[in-house]
């Protein structure tokens, strides 16, 4: 089996991500509280790739960086994506996270959110100990940008006329957000220039943006035992991503009474989801929808052009490549 970057990265970097590991473990304990560790272990323990915390160590080691102040800003993009993943379940109903059962049909829904809210604290009160007030208001900012990334998604809900600026906002928040903020952070505590810390700043947003839209894509076009995840989710819960967006903008008039029926009034039976990948078949919007994941990519791999040359800015830029072909 070919080796993917992640696992590269992962390979170059396990040294720091070990300390990683062993420092969310500590601080996800509570002294008076067992659920929280069983709550959060579940979650965090199930694996997923840590691409938010190899993103700031990677950031940090572009530039030489020698301490251990990496070490707890990974922890804390971590520590803030499991908290919005423990939420983002009990919002969306979700019975399935990284080929596991979630916690809030484990547990409930209640346990799901407070063990969020107690990983965010933890990751704040890790933010702290950077004694960083530009670290703090770049985590703090980015934290505020998820919720109303996800706030913004709720009020687009069954909106088959969103605009596409108003997607591009909430895809933003809910994923590109902590993406930027882990390159950035990682190059600014590693003492890179303020021209430097913004090329990661925009390669981690355009590298989230691509991110999300092949998430989005795969939902319609993913397997499901491969992901973790159910497919066609989002059809089903009626949420308005990159394709529907496409296809209602060019859909006929018989096409626009479907996705009205389907996702603005939710009358939805068991051949829908079929009938819709129809559609987006027959209009090629899958296709125009990678097409423009794809250039978020090559967008990512532009902002590295002014990053000194090395094997991690190498993988920085393979993993560009891996995100988009994970369609494939």
């Amino acid at each position: 089996m070919t080796e993917t970057v992640i696992e590269k990265l992962q390979f170059s970097l396990s040294s720091e991500m070990t300390d990683v590991d062993l420092l969310m473990r500590e601080r996800m304990k509570s002294e008076k509280v067992d659920l929280i560790e069983k709550v959060a272990g579940h979650l965090i323990n199930a694996g997923g790739k840590r691409l938010r915390p190899l993103l700031t160590i990677a950031s940090a080691k572009l530039f030489n960086y020698q301490g251990i102040k990496h070490i707890k800003l990974a922890a804390v993009v971590e520590f803030i994506h499991n908290a919005t993943l423990l939420h983002d379940d009990v919002v969306d109903k979700s019975d399935r996270r990284r080929d596991k059962r979630t916690a809030n049909v484990l547990w409930d829904n209640k346990s799901s959110i407070l063990v969020g809210d107690f990983l965010f604290s933890r990751a704040f009160k890790l933010m702290i100990e950077t004694n960083s007030p530009k670290i703090l208001s770049i985590l703090a900012n980015s934290s505020a940008l998820i919720s109303e990334g996800e706030v913004l998604q709720l009020s687009i809900a069954k909106n088959l006329n969103t605009p596409l600026e108003t997607y591009y906002d909430v895809i933003r928040g809910k994923t590109a957000a902590l993406f930027s903020a882990s390159c950035q952070t990682g190059s600014y505590v590693a003492g890179a220039t303020k021209k430097q810390t913004n090329l990661l700043y925009n390669y981690g947003d355009a590298l989230g943006i691509c991110f999300q839209i092949i998430d989005d894509l795969l939902d319609y076009r993913g397997a499901g035992d491969s992901l973790g995840k159910n497919i066609g989710n989002d059809f089903k819960e009626r949420k308005v991503t990159l394709p529907l967006i496409l296809a209602f903008k060019d859909a006929s008039n018989q096409e626009k009474k479907f996705w009205e029926r389907t996702i603005e009034k939710g009358l939805q039976n068991d051949r829908d989801f079929h009938l819709a990948l129809e559609i987006l078949k027959g209009q090629g919007v899958l296709e125009k929808t990678y097409n423009i994941a794809l250039k978020w990519s090559e967008i990512a791999k532009e902002n590295l052009v002014g990053i000194p040359d090395s094997q991690t800015k190498d993988l920085l830029n393979d993993l560009c490549s891996y995100v988009v072909s994970r369609i494939s």
